[in-house]
């Protein structure tokens, strides 16, 4: 019996790696702080759950889903696109589709939109399944660098006019995993024009698109005018509403690419439990007050790591959005050797930069993913090992 090529291609998935790591340790009897995937540790909120009961209580949700999504869960997601974006004309039935999670419907588009010979443009660092989902397509990958002096926004002058003639995605993700960076409204309108220019669908992974602190709001690529001539938005509810085991969200944008997605779909799953959507749709009616309640509990914890590792040394600002800290390791140290230091000297599992591409070495990324009382835990471990930042 043997494997079909493709999987030669496939690195080990990075957080299944951690999670053998981990288990191996915690049989070892080691207290170990893991601080490498970004799985929110809070409960789902108490309104949320109380709709989940009720719909279970319903048989009509017992049957299977219209593929596309319940029509009440489609028209809920296109009033939270116009509530929280200002986003108006999006149509339920042909602009929107929902989503088990994002990480389906992210592979699925490739699956849509990509042949054997077609490359997708991604980010480097970024989500692996960019990557993985290429392989899986048959496509080639052209690696778009995120570097610290631009902000961590990919330079789109710098992508060779021959690989733009044959690709057919564009991947963005802001608020950024890993790096935490933000989007200015001058990119999203830069590389809007950059897809229409070249017939690329952009792909926009908004994951993150409610953890934010200190005010700011995220935008959607859809505000951009024009945007829905080229471009699809991921959102789902795992990060923002504490729900990541069950896998929902939805797509919204360009009605073509809407319609590939939804294309695939048909063919290798059975859409969302009626139950689940019927709870999303009260998560996405989560008030604002509520919603900063929640997210108040990673900037306690965003300021307790920032704080520590200036405190060690790190120059760093604290990010406005996502669950991560993304911090440079010290001079001497490859992004897996500083990874290996904190798991041996000090029990901490941290994903290396390089694991989410080669333009992620030099960093590690800490995920806000644990109590306040581990992450001063793993600052005191730090002192105690005297592991300190030198440039």
């Amino acid at each position: 019996m043997q494997f079909a090529k493709r999987l030669e291609k496939i690195p080990p998935y990075l957080f299944a790696e951690i999670d053998r790591k981990r288990d191996e340790l915690a049989a070892q009897g080691v207290d170990i702080i893991n601080m490498g995937i970004g799985d929110p540790d809070r409960p789902t909120p108490a309104h949320v759950i109380g709709a989940m009961h009720g719909a279970i209580d319903d048989p009509s949700t017992h049957d299977y889903p219209p593929y596309k999504g319940t029509q009440d869960y489609r028209e809920a997601a296109a009033a939270f696109m116009e509530r929280r974006y200002g986003v108006k004309d999006l149509d339920p039935q042909t602009e929107i589709v929902s989503s088990i999670g994002s990480k389906e419907a992210i592979h699925n588009t490739f699956l849509a939109f990509v042949e054997p010979g077609d490359y997708a443009l991604i980010p480097d660092p970024a989500y692996p399944v960019y990557r993985t989902s290429t392989i899986f397509a048959g496509g080639e990958f052209y690696t778009m660098p995120l570097k610290a002096e631009n902000g961590f926004l990919p330079d789109l002058d710098a992508i060779p006019e021959e690989v733009a003639a044959q690709a057919k995605l564009l991947w963005i993700n802001y608020p950024n995993n890993p790096t935490g960076a933000l989007a200015t409204p001058e990119f999203f309108e830069k590389v809007v024009s950059y897809c229409k220019q070249h017939d690329i669908l952009l792909c926009h992974d908004h994951a993150y698109s409610e953890m934010a602190y200190d005010g700011y709001k995220p935008p959607s690529i859809l505000q951009v005018p024009g945007a829905k001539d080229v471009a699809i938005e991921f959102h789902s509810t795992s990060k923002a509403y504490n729900m990541t085991g069950w896998r929902v969200g939805f797509v919204a944008g360009n009605a073509t690419g809407i319609q590939g997605l939804g294309q695939v779909k048909t063919n290798v799953d059975s859409g969302v439990f009626k139950a689940i959507q019927r709870a999303a749709i009260t998560a996405f009616e989560t008030t604002e007050s509520d919603l900063q309640e929640l997210m108040s509990v990673y900037q306690r914890r965003r300021d307790i790591i920032i704080a520590g590792l200036q405190s060690l040394g790190w120059q760093i600002e604290p990010p406005k959005a996502t669950l991560y800290v993304w911090a440079p390791v010290p001079k001497g140290y490859s992004s897996a050797d500083f990874a290996t230091l904190l798991l041996e000297k000090c029990g901490i599992i941290v994903p290396p930069g390089n694991g989410y591409g080669a333009a992620g070495e030099g960093f590690f990324r800490i995920a806000l993913t644990v109590p306040e009382e581990r992450m001063h835990e793993a600052i005191r471990r730090l002192k105690e090992a005297g592991i300190r930042y030198e440039a």
